[in-house]
């Protein structure tokens, strides 16, 4: 079960794509969509289908989707490619997509955490080029803020610089002042850890899939897509790791100095 906030008319409402009883107030006075699909999950297209449905019949008029970096050609998850597919073949419903590279954010949250001073994928030396999720809310942003202008667009966005895994791993020890190094371990190893996890075991396709794509040297290379939408140059990785070392350092005094 996926429970999330959807903020229709400026005011939070429960949201579970796992309870359709909970889409209509998600979509009460709602004209314009920032749609992210069902997470860790390969079997997305029926459910937002669905949703989709009921945007349109409750006067929705166009939908932003974040789907993934290359869906078009080489689609690591099919069910996202699904999802562009369906918002195509709407023609009342507008829509926008926005196909973003990996996350910097994978570094800080999720499977490219560094651990024991090691971050462990199987990327080899492939590169890619990692983009700041503020700048695809930026982008959402652009396409909603002017629907007409951004309508049936596909935006594939990166940030500025394609990297190796080992090469961030060296901006994050700059930064951090500890040592952090990349391991490309085996494929089938690395996949079983994380689905030990919680992730659905369906979803270890998926993984495979982007990982493959970057170690295989058809990782994202950097674009200007970003700029081009936003006015703004994208997050650097350096940027991105020098505010999270702030932001956990910060985190670190606070645990130490206790309650004033």
């Amino acid at each position: 079960m996926e429970i999330q906030r959807a903020s229709p008319a400026g005011s939070d409402v429960r949201f579970d794509w796992d309870d359709g009883s909970t889409w209509d107030a998600a979509l009460k006075g709602v004209d314009r969509i920032y749609l992210i699909g069902p997470l860790m999950r390969t079997d997305l297209a029926p459910d937002v289908g669905r949703f989709l449905d009921q945007a349109e019949a409750s006067g929705a008029s166009h939908v932003s989707y974040i789907s993934l970096y290359g869906a078009e050609s080489n689609p690591s998850n099919p069910g996202v490619r699904d999802v562009e597919l369906d918002l195509m073949a709407r023609p009342n419903l507008g829509h926008s997509l926005i196909r973003p590279a990996w996350y910097m954010q994978n570094f800080s949250e999720f499977f490219l955490m560094p651990i024991s001073g090691a971050i462990v994928v199987p990327t080899g030396d492939g590169r890619e080029a990692f983009i700041d999720v503020d700048d695809v809310a930026a982008v959402a942003a652009a396409t909603l803020m002017d629907p007409a202008a951004h309508r049936g667009a596909a935006y594939s966005i990166t940030g500025p610089d394609a990297l190796t895994v080992a090469e961030a791993a060296a901006v994050i020890s700059k930064v951090s002042g500890s040592h952090i190094s990349h391991v490309s371990t085996a494929q089938e190893e690395w996949v079983s850890a994380i689905l030990a996890t919680g992730v659905p075991p369906e979803y270890g396709q998926v993984l495979r899939r982007l990982s493959n794509a970057v170690a295989s040297g058809n990782g994202s290379l950097p674009n200007k897509v970003v700029k081009e939408v936003t006015g703004r140059e994208p997050t650097t990785f350096a940027e991105f790791a020098e505010r999270n070392a702030a932001a956990s350092q910060a985190k670190s005094q606070d645990v130490t100095q206790g309650p004033l």
